[in-house]
């Protein structure tokens, strides 16, 4: 049975259409008629040697996949869904040694050692510092006279902050890092004018970057998270190009989609108004889900098949890509009542805005939580009367649902 809703041709992972909506009513369709659904590409177009991918809609789908790498692999084509179309195969490739696009048993050996950095008891050390950069950020935007824009005055400043303070990044240095992952991720966006070099050159940067510090390290070790992850290889920790990429990883991973949660968030505060009544009134501790379900800031991730399998009614081949679309699965009325509705008192609220559990379930998930928390009760004490000065202008992406600028004003 094919999907109603679904022209011949669409593509959920088109830039062209992201970079003006979520496509929710087109997920809604798949997700009651045919959930698993082949979507064809023109050979090649997304920077892989074949015709399209598989669309995965249903939570209990993406779940599936996301917990058996042993048949859905992140590292055989990456977990990232589309590449420009000019991409080499080797540039791809490279890519394999960033977390995000490693399989176990490798993956579980990274993954032990760099989830020293985001223990309980790390994310605790940075709470109070994080609640007075929180603070700040909002008492400058505050200071501001008229309109300004939120993304560049609020939301991107305390996700890269608390980057830099969990790995130990110099003030002076902070810009470079908010520089460099901008570009990695801006090469779908013309506005931006970032070709796939400059985002590769961008990538380089951050590399190297970290490598120079876990070196420093190394030589001089210090009490902070960086030399607990790079001093002592043979002990079981990073090496210095394993570091590189890992700082590469939290530079998009860390820093892109919390800024765009924050981001979305507000625009949704700010258009149910009685929701953002609530919070000021009772700073609800389930506000920070609702916030990344709702805004779910990144799209879609891919794995590829090892084997022939099935999946939601379809027959997927060996080699086959798999798109997991989260923001569909975070609509889905099997999981959510009134998905529809954005919700701060949601409870429960297993949404997949950290992904689908498994290997691969977001590593910063409390560090992203508490400086949603964090930035919002700064907001609500310091700019209640904030107000929508304008429309959001969306980043034109293929899997990051990401706005660029969201005009604000307050009273």
């Amino acid at each position: 049975m094919h999907c109603p809703a679904l022209p011949d041709g669409f593509d959920l992972t088109d830039p062209d259409l992201l970079h003006h909506r979520v496509p929710l009513p087109e997920f809604a369709g798949l997700r009651a008629a045919e959930p698993v659904r082949w979507i064809p590409q023109p050979h090649g177009l997304a920077g892989f040697d074949d015709d399209g991918y598989w669309a995965v809609t249903r939570h209990a789908d993406v779940k599936y996949v996301s917990t058996h790498p042993e048949i859905f692999s992140s590292y055989l084509n990456t977990a990232i869904i589309r590449f420009n179309e000019h991409i080499e195969r080797d540039a791809i490739d490279a890519q394999r040694l960033i977390l995000l696009n490693m399989d176990p048993p490798e993956h579980t050996r990274v993954r032990q050692i760099v989830q020293r950095g985001f223990t309980p008891r790390s994310i605790r050390a940075l709470e109070e510092r994080l609640r007075t950069r929180a603070q700040s950020i909002v008492e400058g935007a505050r200071a501001r006279s008229g309109p300004f824009d939120f993304v560049t005055e609020v939301a991107c400043e305390l996700p890269l902050q608390a980057i830099a303070e969990l790995i130990g990044v110099p003030q002076e240095d902070r810009s470079k890092i908010f520089d460099w992952s901008n570009k990695m991720i801006a090469y779908d966006d013309p506005e931006y004018a970032i070709t796939e070099e400059v985002g590769t050159l961008s990538a380089t940067e951050i590399i190297a970057y970290a490598m120079n510090m876990a070196a420093e390290r190394k030589r001089c070790p210090a009490h902070d998270i960086v030399t607990t992850l790079v001093a002592a290889e043979d002990e079981g920790n990073l090496n210095s190009d394993e570091f590189g990429f890992f700082v590469l990883m939290l530079a998009v991973a860390g820093n892109e989609t919390t800024r765009n949660a924050i981001t979305h968030g507000m625009h949704a505060f700010l258009t149910h108004a009685d929701q953002w009544e609530l919070f000021k009134r009772e700073r609800p501790a389930t506000a920070a889900e609702e916030i990344v379900r709702w805004a779910t800031p990144v799209n879609a991730f891919q794995r590829t098949a090892t084997q022939d399998t099935e999946l939601g009614g379809a027959r997927i081949r060996k080699g086959d890509r798999v798109g997991l679309f989260y923001a569909s699965a975070n609509h889905d009325p099997d999981v959510f009542t009134d998905p529809d509705a954005f919700d701060i008192t949601r409870d429960p609220n297993p949404h997949l805005g950290f992904g689908g559990g498994g290997p691969h379930f977001c590593l910063g998930k409390s560090l992203a939580v508490l400086e949603i928390d964090l930035i919002f009760t700064a907001l609500a004490d310091a700019m209640p009367g904030l107000k929508l000065a304008g429309d959001p202008r969306r980043l034109r992406s293929a899997w990051i649902n990401g706005v660029k600028e969201l005009p604000v004003s307050a009273d």
